[in-house]
């Protein structure tokens, strides 16, 4: 999506869902000494850094603001060579478009395999029930190919990826060190627990349902603790907080689903600021 793409989606989406209470993006700051944050209007990206090596998790939107916000969390653009992308969806993978400030023009770029279709042009990402395709997304980074049930290291960071397919056809998730979950857009926090993601941007909600079903199972058989983290509604260290409504979608245009603690614009970020940033940690949703 061209840098115009990006700021129409932005009038649009903060027109559309204004007043929803849907979207909860995290400010920009840190989550704890490994995560820290970067809020694009209502998306969040993360970086993951262990031993001097940073991990970059989703691109967010073709973003003006995102150098500047990096440097509040002490990130250079220029150390990041490595990015997982969740989906293609247009504010997951906006900074590698060929029109972006091209902040990571030399990082390797890593995408499942079913998803990267949506990149190449063999398929088309659709929402609003189908009713309306995206702009495609066009990127010359260099990509690695993953599959279900990968597990790869880069340096000593250890990366396991979970297929969870519905929000878009090859959406994957990111399990690091076997503590850290990105869920990209496979969950939506409600102010009661987890739901399927927002349903009106699926490409499939029953395959998003039972991907979740499949994904909470994977997680519990491990007995483990583990943070949750969202792409657009926070994070979490609590399981049954996570997975309370997984058969369930969020449906936004419904007042059930609208959180008091959620923005009335999600696009408005006056509340973003470095200072913020640098003195606040990003607290979780759900049990205290």
């Amino acid at each position: 999506m061209a840098r115009k793409d990006s700021e129409h989606q932005k009038k649009s989406m903060s027109a559309l869902f204004r007043g929803k209470a849907i979207f909860k993006p995290l400010c920009t700051g840190h989550i704890d000494g490994r995560v820290a944050c970067v809020r694009e209007w209502v998306a969040n990206i993360f970086f993951y850094t262990k031993n001097g090596t940073t991990l970059m998790i989703d691109a967010g939107y073709n973003y003006a603001r995102l150098a500047e916000k990096m440097r509040w969390l002490d990130i250079d653009p220029a150390s990041i060579k490595h990015i997982l992308i969740t989906h293609q969806d247009t504010d997951h993978v906006g900074a590698l478009e060929t029109d972006s400030e091209q902040l990571f023009r030399k990082a390797t770029v890593y995408i499942g395999e079913i998803e990267n279709r949506y990149l190449t042009g063999e398929a088309r990402r659709k929402v609003i029930h189908g009713l309306y395709k995206l702009p495609p997304v066009k990127t010359e980074n260099k990509k690695v190919l993953l599959k279900h049930g990968q597990i790869f290291h880069i340096g000593d960071i250890k990366i396991e990826c979970l297929l969870t397919p519905g929000h878009t056809w090859g959406h994957m998730v990111y399990l690091i060190d076997d503590k850290y979950l990105f869920t990209g857009d496979t969950i939506w926090f409600g102010a009661d627990g987890g739901y399927s993601f927002i349903a009106t941007l699926a490409e499939d909600n029953k395959l998003a349902v039972q991907s979740l079903e499949k994904l909470e199972k994977n997680l519990r058989a491990r007995q483990r603790p583990l943070k949750i983290i969202t792409g657009h509604t926070g994070w979490t260290d609590d399981l049954d907080f996570a997975f309370a409504h997984r058969t369930e979608l969020c449906k936004p245009f419904t007042k059930k689903y609208a959180d008091p603690a959620a923005p009335y614009d999600g696009y408005e970020e006056s509340d973003d600021t470095e200072e913020r940033a640098r003195t606040k940690p990003l607290r979780k949703v759900g049990n205290k």
